[in-house]
């Protein structure tokens, strides 16, 4: 029989938040598949093992038992369901993402929010873009999208950030899942508040199109799906933006091509492939199998990187590099399977239509004095969390 995949005791959840890549690097190498006791979890490196993961959610399941998401979200989400229950929630926001919805409702108001936003920075100044314009931009057009537009920029920052820093406590330590705690009970007295009015005037976001379906789900589950999407919808999107900002300017010619021919969307592609925005994602491992000649038991939980996989060497010619212009952008930043990242096309055109080509032409010759000042965080969720640039 085969043996269990090899125990590693010194990796830390610190320096998987600090910088994980030289970590995957090795474990790609040494031990793609590795149970890491800090994590609780295996962890799988290389890209061909998290795909097969995703690809087979009967034999490895989104119904963790043992995730923190539950708790700190106040409900089993639909995160972590599987089948015809993951399904039904899914569909109940998808009218939310229609792709007319996204082109005639979301993508003008989107423009606009990020012409506000970009006119209020100052030139000739050094900024952080972090909270000046990327995390406050990211939080407006998802609170206009979901139909929350009373939460102010700063409480739906801090509400996802709480979301994801419990969701994503694998120590159980008391205090993120207080913060969490906090924020769940503003969330909630939110939803409760501007329940009527979405009744009273239906309209496409997300909150009132599943207020508003002829067969509504429960309404704990309308607040969980609000939730996910408070979660997911800000950061992913930020980090994103704040991550491609950082790849271009290091690179100025790669910028000055991508200017050139108008390659936002492949600038976009390529900055979610380099920094993963949803690193990892866990499974539970339904019955006894094998990965890798490693013996995986039922009951186990997997941990899928995606992060790694983007820049397995397998798939990936110099996937450490940013290169915008790299033959094939292949990545599984927004997963796949039955799981693929119902925000995809919206963060898309968030970031690569709307922000990334009106920012550089408000401010051509924006600058990264120092690259070192860049401080990047995060193993589950990773981006920049101070982006200091110079805005000419």
């Amino acid at each position: 029989m085969a043996e269990l995949a090899p125990l590693d005791e010194t990796i830390t959840l610190d320096a998987l938040d600090r910088d994980p890549f030289p970590i995957y690097r090795r474990l790609r190498a040494e031990a793609p598949v590795c149970r890491v006791k800090a994590a609780g979890r295996t962890l799988l490196t290389k890209a061909a093992d998290t795909k097969y993961v995703k690809d087979n959610p009967q034999l490895f399941s989104s119904d963790d038992p043992n995730t923190p998401m539950k708790r700190a979200f106040w409900s089993h989400t639909l995160m972590r369901k599987d089948g015809a229950e993951h399904l039904r929630e899914r569909m109940a926001m998808a009218p939310a993402f229609a792709p007319r919805v996204i082109r005639d409702d979301w993508v003008p108001q989107y423009q606009k929010v990020a012409e506000d936003y970009v006119s209020r920075l100052p030139r000739g100044e050094m900024v952080d873009l972090f909270p000046a314009l990327s995390g406050p931009y990211c939080a407006r057009g998802l609170a206009i999208l979901l139909g929350i537009e009373d939460a102010s920029d700063a409480d739906m920052q801090r509400w996802s950030q709480a979301l994801i820093d419990g969701a994503g406590n694998f120590g159980w330590r008391d205090e993120p899942f207080a913060r969490a705690d906090r924020a769940n009970e503003e969330m909630h007295a939110l939803f409760d508040k501007i329940q009527d009015r979405h009744k009273a005037a239906p309209n496409n976001s997300a909150f009132s199109v599943m207020l508003n379906a002829a067969e509504p789900i429960p309404e704990k589950q309308i607040y969980a799906n609000i939730k996910i999407a408070i979660g997911g919808g800000i950061n992913e999107p930020r980090d994103a933006l704040n991550t491609i900002v950082v790849g271009l300017l290091s690179n100025p010619d790669q910028l000055a091509e991508v200017k050139r021919n108008a390659d936002w969307d492949k600038a976009f592609e390529e900055g979610v492939r380099w920094v993963a925005p949803i690193s990892a994602s866990s499974r539970l491992v339904t019955e006894d199998t094998e990965i890798r000649g490693c013996f995986v038991p039922k009951g186990d939980t997997v941990m899928t990187i995606q992060a790694s996989a983007n820049r397995d060497e397998e798939v990936m010619e110099d996937g450490e590099i940013f290169n915008v212009y790299r033959e094939k952008i292949l990545h599984q930043s927004f997963g796949n399977g039955p799981h693929f990242c119902q925000g995809t096309h919206v963060a898309r055109r968030a970031v690569a239509q709307v922000m990334l080509p009106l920012l550089f032409d408000r401010f051509p010759n924006m600058t990264l004095p120092d690259p070192d000042a860049v401080i990047w965080r995060g193993f589950g969720f990773r981006g920049p969390i101070q982006l200091p640039v110079l805005l000419n």
